[in-house]
């Protein structure tokens, strides 16, 4: 799942910041509650999705696709730097997905969700894909907290440079003294 945005030599991954104590285990149990509410509602029940009536098939399919393929390239890329780019000294990752964001593997997880919710536009799926986002929120905040504790003031000028999620389209001002 989600490591934080350190990185060690790839054969050593002891050095990578720590994650909340039920951040993996979370992440699953929102993965298999999602999907079973998901593929429920869409193919079986057909309670919440009423909203499909109104956007054409080939809308939700096409901006489905987009969303499931930036999903996946963020999860790979993500993991590309995090567990193979050799890094010899422990340092704030600023390169590929995370120069614009700080959390592009969380950030994948939810728009794989939303790319899938785009297919049905399920409400009760939108309820859970909700709580998933508050859930990640979270998480993101806790895993900070540590990656602050060991990177002090260039993590935090990190986050003051880069969102957590949405990419700025302007980059904030510096506020002098």
């Amino acid at each position: 799942m989600q490591k934080p945005a350190i990185k060690q030599h790839h054969h050593n991954h002891n050095n990578l910041t720590g994650e909340h104590q039920i951040g993996d285990a979370g992440q699953l149990i929102i993965a298999g509650i999602f999907a079973l509410v998901w593929l429920l509602d869409t193919f079986v029940f057909k309670c919440t999705i009423f909203l499909n009536a109104f956007i054409p098939n080939v809308i939700r399919v096409i901006v489905g696709f987009i969303l499931l393929i930036l999903s996946g390239y963020l999860a790979k890329s993500s993991l590309d730097i995090i567990f193979r780019d050799v890094q010899e000294k422990p340092a704030v990752i600023r390169k590929g997905p995370y120069k614009v964001i700080r959390h592009p593997m969380y950030l994948s997880e939810i728009l794989l969700y939303l790319g899938l919710l785009s297919f049905s536009l399920s409400i009760a799926a939108a309820v859970v894909w909700i709580l998933a986002v508050g859930f990640f929120y979270y998480i993101c905040r806790y895993e900070e907290k540590l990656l602050l504790q060991r990177f002090g003031d260039d993590y935090r000028k990190y986050m003051q440079e880069v969102a957590m999620w949405i990419p700025r389209i302007v980059k904030r001002q510096k506020v002098k003294e």
